[in-house]
């Protein structure tokens, strides 16, 4: 009887330092939406998860709310995409490096029958000119994200008047800040038959990846302004010793390494990739 109960408490002790070492390697991770809707974090995170054994929990949210999450010391890492936001958590010690890891673009989707007439643009910041002259429906995700900061950054750039939000003047009726993320933006898109600003990877997710698929077509694409790059940050242990930073630099490692850099090439959708390894 001795023998036995020794040996299940042995058993269970094993049982309770292997939960342990499981545990210990989870990390996680603070990112866009735009990673998650695209379906690349689905496709990604299994494969770093079978050459490291580290788990990645993920809490998908625009990037302001994402880099607040690193901040905070929520996160033990982030992957999102305003690079001039990024630049300056780690300038203030939040983050240890920003890792250059891939890139896709924004495109500006709408119905088919563009009655903004934005295909015959000659430039992206003549096509947000043209959808506020038409007050044709358009949807703000309205959250803060990196998509949010971009459409932002173009209706400055039009000279229009804006409001203290970065929203057009007097667009009450035509201009729908729904404080929400890509995949949500695109449904309200069909919903309103409006334009909306979107990462090319979750719009063609939803246009060609779901049962249901999106009737809006891209009406603009090919800008400069519209490259849309990718960046990864450890958060700082000196910020926030509980972190798990050297699994956290392993998994930022491993995305810019060769193998990494591969499996991000490799997502693709009906033959077309919805993100361009960026490492350097």
């Amino acid at each position: 009887m001795k023998k036995t109960f020794l040996c299940t408490i042995a058993l269970l002790l094993s049982c309770f330092v292997a939960m342990a070492v499981a545990e210990d390697k989870v990390i996680t991770m603070s990112t866009t939406t735009s990673t998650e809707a695209s379906g690349l974090l689905d496709y990604l995170l299994p494969e770093f998860q079978k050459d490291t054994g580290i788990t990645v929990r993920v809490m998908a949210k625009g990037t302001g709310a994402a880099l607040k999450d690193g901040m905070d010391g929520n996160a033990d890492v982030v992957f999102v995409h305003d690079q001039k936001r990024e630049k300056t958590f780690v300038a203030e010690g939040y983050g240890t490096k920003r890792y250059y890891v891939m890139y896709n673009d924004f495109i500006l989707v709408g119905p088919p029958a563009d009655p903004a007439k934005l295909k015959s643009a000659p430039g992206v910041v003549d096509a947000m000119k043209q959808i506020a002259a038409a007050e044709a429906p358009f949807v703000s995700r309205g959250d803060n994200s990196g998509t949010h900061s971009r459409e932002k950054q173009l209706w400055a750039a039009t000279g229009l008047p804006v409001t203290d939000a970065g929203a057009p003047q007097d667009s009450d009726g035509w201009y729908f800040s729904i404080g929400q993320g890509m995949g949500e933006a695109l449904i309200f898109a069909q919903e309103k038959m409006g334009y909306v600003l979107a990462d090319r990877g979750t719009y063609l997710n939803y246009k060609f990846g779901r049962e249901e698929p999106l009737e809006l077509e891209i009406v603009y694409e090919g800008d400069d302004l519209l490259k849309n790059p990718y960046g990864v940050i450890p958060v700082n242990p000196d910020k926030h010793p509980h972190v798990k930073f050297e699994l956290a630099d392993q998994f930022a490692k491993w995305l810019v390494s060769p193998r990494g850099q591969e499996v991000i090439g490799s997502y693709k959708l009906l033959g077309k990739p919805l993100f361009y390894p960026d490492a350097n």
